[in-house]
């Protein structure tokens, strides 16, 4: 009995031996793939733009694609969804990109991310009809799916977190959009460490996700994002 359960334990610590080694050789090889496409935050400066201006070659990118995140109790949008809208709105006002999709998760009356990215858009100027909701993007993967799929988008500049854009990109190139990242780490926030880690079995999801591509939450009819943003808004 000693001899069988020792036998057991050793199988049991290679199997999660053979799993961490998975889960991080995974996180790396997102990480290994992408990171070339992943620009600084200093979006208002003429380096940052050119390094866009040579990844898309001649033409622009069809959207800035902003992947939401917390928005608080009072409706206004978590600090790291300020900042990747800050960004989005700089790189809009440079000429990036003409459209900006807000992609991010309005799954109930009382909760609703893309208005609160919307609503910030517009008050820095940036006009209705070039602002486009994706009400379903629950996840990053639905996001990319749905980009993809809905909004018939073709090439894009992602805008979140560093640490988040690997995925996201990785995601992006799979589902046929060309893309770049450009960070949006414009302070420290609380919480990254645990963030970080989570984000490893994220990605690990994803990578498996991307292989068997389950369709997205909700689908629907297209709706270009080469058109007048308005029509998504519903």
């Amino acid at each position: 009995m000693i001899r069988f359960l020792r036998r057991l334990l050793l199988i049991i610590f290679l199997v999660l031996l053979f799993a961490g080694t998975a889960a991080l050789g995974i996180s790396f090889y997102m990480q290994a793939v992408t990171y070339s496409r992943i620009f600084s935050p200093e979006s208002g400066n003429e380096a940052d733009l050119s390094e866009i201006r040579g990844f898309f070659g001649e033409t622009q990118a069809d959207c800035i694609l902003v992947l939401g995140c917390g928005v608080k109790s009072d409706g206004t949008p978590s600090s790291m969804l300020e900042d990747r809208l800050q960004i989005a709105v700089s790189l809009y006002r440079a000429g990036a990109a003409p459209k900006i999709l807000m992609s991010g998760d309005h799954g109930s009356i009382y909760y609703d991310e893309v208005h609160t990215m919307k609503d910030y858009a517009m008050a820095e100027g940036v006009p209705e009809e070039d602002i486009f909701l994706d009400h379903a993007g629950f996840s990053t993967y639905e996001s990319m799916y749905r980009a993809s799929a809905i909004f018939e988008v073709k090439s894009a500049i992602v805008v979140t977190q560093k640490y988040h854009l690997y995925r996201a990109l990785y995601a992006a190139e799979k589902m046929g959009i060309r893309a770049c990242g450009m960070s949006a780490d414009l302070r420290k926030y609380a919480g990254q460490t645990m963030r970080e880690i989570r984000e490893v079995f994220a990605r690990d999801k994803d990578f498996f996700q991307l292989i068997f591509r389950p369709e997205p939450s909700y689908l629907g009819e297209t709706i270009p994002v080469s058109g007048d943003g308005r029509a998504s808004d519903t």
